[in-house]
């Protein structure tokens, strides 16, 4: 594997063996996600009392047995495993009584993750300890939405900073889920070569001929940050778009989306009608899933302009992006180059890859 060169104009893209190599899959596990943000839930979904929320975190790929605890409206992340035997702890989503209680041996564990008790415990020396509570892991929010890391090289805020800076006035507080709305695909190719579809507009006119007809094609641009990367969805004259205030960047421009990815496989679409969040999960080496998670503050939009039908534009990126697995596995298949107008969001992604991957 060889780094990226910074200067898009000499570089070359990464080779089509980081996305058909086992080894490689692995590397990028412990490289990359085994320290990333990932986007978990909303508070929506933990806005009750002393809910707690099992989850695994990238199941399937890290597959890390997690809770969320609402404990007197602070909600903080714990390990799902029993310090005593390794069991799991809570199977499903309920309202705590009183303790975590584990249903393999007894022991008990408070909202905070701390020990409270252990039967036939007598004769045990040096107990309990520090390790018989719960770990507690890293979780921070971007407003209603909670993300967990197992170990943070950066911030939150500092992986987000330019999302932040940029939509902070869209009424976020209007947000609701909309689980019918919200869905599931699965993939055979390699996650990072989702990412790279999303990544460029380049392909629009040839792969989505609907959504090119909303969007104004020659005014794409990617704006590129630290961690994140911006794509801006202008509308043609009489599409729907965003009534952006004075207090914005934006204000005056005819905006129908606003496309941010984030470092490594988080992407934010904001529409008219509100948010689709959309996740890559990889699985194997060839074979991912992508979570798309759908937030609507204005449902009169909701088919209308650049977010309507978004099932249809999946489908279309899901068969090119198989396409490709095949054909960057061949022997023929080295690696290319970058367009520099089209394709820095994808330039970008490739430098983060191999400077984690080099750390």
């Amino acid at each position: 594997m060889k780094k990226i060169s910074d200067d898009i104009t000499v570089a070359n893209t990464l080779e089509g063996d980081f996305y058909c190599s086992d080894e490689l899959f692995l590397k990028v596990k412990e490289k990359i996600f085994e320290s990333s943000w990932q986007f978990i839930c909303s508070k929506e979904e933990m806005n009750e009392a002393n809910t707690v929320f099992p989850f695994y975190l990238l199941d399937e790929f890290i597959s890390e047995p997690l809770i969320l605890v609402n404990s007197d409206n602070s909600i903080k992340c714990f390990s799902n495993v029993c310090t005593h035997r390794g069991n799991i702890l809570v199977e499903e989503k309920t309202i705590l009584r009183r303790n975590i209680v584990c249903n393999y041996h007894g022991k008990s564990f408070t909202k905070d993750g701390k020990f409270v008790f252990m039967p036939e415990t007598e004769g045990m020396k040096n107990f309990p300890c520090e390790s018989d509570n719960l770990s507690e892991v890293k979780i921070d929010n971007f407003f209603q939405f909670l993300f967990v890391s197992l170990d943070p090289k950066i911030s939150l805020k500092t992986l987000l900073k330019e999302m932040i800076d940029r939509v902070s006035w869209m009424p976020f507080n209007k947000l609701k889920i909309r689980k019918d709305l919200s869905k599931s695909y699965e993939i055979d190719a390699n996650w990072a070569l989702y990412c790279d579809n999303y990544l460029e507009g380049f392909h629009i006119p040839f792969i989505h001929k609907d959504l090119n007809a909303t969007l104004d094609y020659k005014k794409y641009d990617v704006e590129i940050f630290k961690y994140c990367n911006l794509q801006i969805g202008y509308a043609e004259e009489d599409d729907i778009c965003f009534e952006i205030p004075k207090s914005s960047v934006d204000y005056g421009q005819k905006i129908a989306a606003y496309y941010f990815w984030v470092f490594p496989n988080m992407m934010f679409n904001f529409y008219p009608w509100g948010l689709s969040v959309n996740i890559v999960k990889p699985v194997e080496t060839k074979k991912t899933k992508i979570e798309f998670i759908s937030f609507v503050w204005d449902e009169s939009k909701l088919d209308l302009g650049a977010g309507a039908d978004l099932d249809k534009v999946e489908l279309e990126d899901e068969e090119i992006v198989q396409r490709v697995q095949k054909g960057v596995g061949s022997r023929f298949y080295k690696s290319g180059r970058f367009s520099p107008r089209m394709e820095k969001g994808v330039h970008h992604f490739h430098t983060l890859v191999t400077k984690f991957m080099f750390k």
